[in-house]
């Protein structure tokens, strides 16, 4: 398949890795580390080279507060909430917000790799893997454009500049994810097998990882989207069609654990060793961790996430609706008088002896450290500003380097890995997609068993966990679908995976439309108490509903005064009928106005954009 593509969106295939210096002579050197000029991807070396800006590439950690990146991505859904209200879900992006589309730039270097690299000489074994992982990026960089904007154009060629006066119309979805899929295909075949991350570097299970995250993105995009008539499924689909992305879904899932070569890590600290997967440096000895981004701030490759959360604030918090989702620790919904008696003391509510103890590894819990020299306090910084402040009083402390003096203090010092890719995901998917096909329930509890045993919680029991409260944004879906939407979210929090589930699910009018974001009981707990010239907040008192003369109001909570249980709410003045999300417009981005006039016209606007 050949499409043409927006000159804007061409680059020189080596621009992106040209190197520089302060004179002449040191660009005559051709050193084993760079690029050579004058055999351009002549050798292995020059392959593995060139495929090292696609790692590069790669999402990182945030470097500060409120910044973009995997730990802090979950502000930007119904987990987690900065200060700033998120645009997106308040339907207030515009199409004067939308950016250009780069990862073109990206793709035009793969392609550009891919026909090249047949001039490679040297061990067929690793010639194979560089094209293995060269097919692995470019379905990466169309698969992040399907989930920005949907359909899109294929361009699997490098198109010289003749080609360049054509323009072809936008793909179909179903088009570009068939092939990605056939990209993931080659990539497969080509890649080394793999039993651990000691490469850095993509392999054989990582694309079928890949694979499944794909197919059943758009299983169950084109499945959710058609159900609720949204403009967003492709017109043509067909049951049997969303059913054959399941299917790739589960047995791409199913190839990676029957391979027997990845483990649930744990060893057997059930209140410890989910939490220190992500704060631990070094991820080489990893079962579980299949690629990874490793930091090393002694070489200025670091980020900031440890600094600002090791406050107890970091201007996040977790949401009331996320710490409402974990099961107690005997594996049953936490609703009703159950919530509300042990929500009376701060903190309670997170104990590992209560809850699924995830959540006390996510959420920091009043006296967990937070740096070699500080504990948490016994009340969350609500009264603070800034980087000090928690939004919601569940701050996260999934990514804390509480050991890590430097990493708590300094700026670009937390070394906190990036995980890609884990063992978790691949178990997750596989159920979610057996789920999906109304397959035997008891391979979901097969598949998920690692997860529960790593916390020492009970097997899934679908009848006992099924949340059937009218409350509960999923209690009309099956048994069996709920309860691995759940296992899912909770495990996998502050990865950088929940805004695409909430859009693959075309769940925003249950989740986002309409809702404001809470926190932690306030009227109705111990915490109250706290705010008085004597309390834990004197120093900053809150004020709600009313405030003495020459104050004003910083604090907001549910309800009205006089009410027995009150939750923060945090978003009350800003978003008085809660997010305005668009769900006729939203779930994709709007393409910019000068793509579509560059294109003349052959590229469509976004609906209702």
């Amino acid at each position: 398949m050949k499409h043409k593509n927006n000159p804007t969106y061409f680059i020189l295939g080596l621009l992106s890795i040209l190197f520089y210096g302060c004179d002449s002579s040191f660009l005559d050197r051709e050193p084993l580390d760079q690029l050579s000029t004058s055999g351009s991807l002549s050798s292995t070396n020059e392959l593995r080279l060139y495929l090292n800006q696609f790692y590069q590439g790669l999402p990182s950690h945030p470097a500060f507060t409120g910044g973009n990146g995997i730990a802090f991505d979950d502000a930007k859904t119904d987990n987690m909430i900065f200060t700033t209200v998120d645009n997106r879900l308040n339907g207030q992006m515009t199409v004067s917000n939308a950016t250009a589309i780069d990862e073109y730039k990206q793709i035009r270097s793969v392609n550009f790799f891919i026909k090249q690299s047949v001039h490679a000489k040297g061990n067929q074994a690793d010639i194979n893997q560089y094209l293995g992982e060269a097919y692995f990026f470019r379905a990466w960089h169309y698969f992040t454009l399907v989930k920005k904007y949907g359909d899109v154009s294929w361009v699997n060629t490098l198109l010289n500049s003749e080609d360049e006066s054509t323009y072809l119309e936008r793909d179909s979805r179903v088009v570009i994810v068939d092939s990605i899929l056939s990209d993931l295909d080659r990539s497969i075949n080509l890649l080394k097998v793999q039993a651990n991350n000691s490469t850095m570097r993509v392999h054989r299970d990582v694309a079928l990882s890949l694979k499944s995250r794909v197919a059943l993105y758009e299983g169950t995009w084109q499945r959710y989207h058609k159900l609720k008539n949204t403009p967003f499924f492709t017109a043509t689909i067909t049951e049997d069609k969303i059913k054959s992305y399941l299917t790739q879904a589960r047995d791409a899932a199913k190839e990676i654990i029957d391979g027997n070569r990845w483990r649930i890590y744990s060893t057997g600290k059930y209140n410890d060793d989910y939490r220190n997967m992500f704060n631990t440096a070094d991820l080489s000895n990893n079962g579980e961790v299949m690629l990874y981004r490793k930091h090393n701030p002694a070489e200025n490759i670091g980020h900031g996430v440890s600094k600002y959360l090791s406050t107890g604030g970091g201007d996040i918090g977790l949401t009331q609706s996320l710490v409402g989702d974990y099961l107690t620790y005997d594996g049953k919904p936490f609703t009703g008088a159950l919530q509300t008696e042990i929500q009376k003391i701060y903190g309670q509510d997170m104990r590992p002896s209560v809850r699924d103890p995830r959540l006390a590894q996510t959420a920091v819990l009043p006296q967990a450290p937070l740096r070699p020299d500080a504990v948490a306090a016994n009340f969350p910084p609500i009264n603070q500003s800034g980087f000090n402040r928690s939004t919601t009083g569940y701050p996260l402390y999934k990514y804390v380097e509480y050991t890590n003096m430097a990493a708590t203090t300094d700026d670009g010092m937390s070394a906190a890995p990036v995980i890609y890719f884990r063992y978790a995901e691949v178990l997750l998917n596989y159920a979610e997609a057996l789920a999906e096909l109304q397959e035997d329930p008891t391979k979901i509890i097969e598949a998920l068993r690692p997860l529960r045993a790593r916390i020492n919680m009970p097997d899934m029991d679908f009848d006992r966990e099924y949340n059937a409260s009218v409350e509960y944004p999923f209690s009309t879906l099956s048994k069996y679908i709920q309860a691995v939407r759940r296992e899912r979210r909770v495990e996998m929090v502050a990865e950088g995976t929940r805004l695409q589930d909430i859009f693959r699910w075309a769940a925003a009018d249950q989740l986002i439309v309409g809702k404001r974001p809470l926190g932690i009981l306030f009227t109705g707990s111990n915490i109250v108490q706290e705010n008085t010239t004597t309390g834990f907040y004197k120093d900053n008192l809150l004020y709600y509903d009313t405030a003495p003369t020459g104050k004003s109001i910083n604090f907001y909570l549910t309800g009205n005064p006089g009410d027995a249980t009150r939750y923060m709410d945090p978003y009350k003045s800003v978003l008085p009928n809660g997010y305005r999300f668009r769900t006729d417009r939203d779930y994709l981005l709007p393409i910019q106005q000068r793509m579509i006039e560059l294109t003349n016209g052959k590229w469509k606007q976004n609906p209702n954009w």
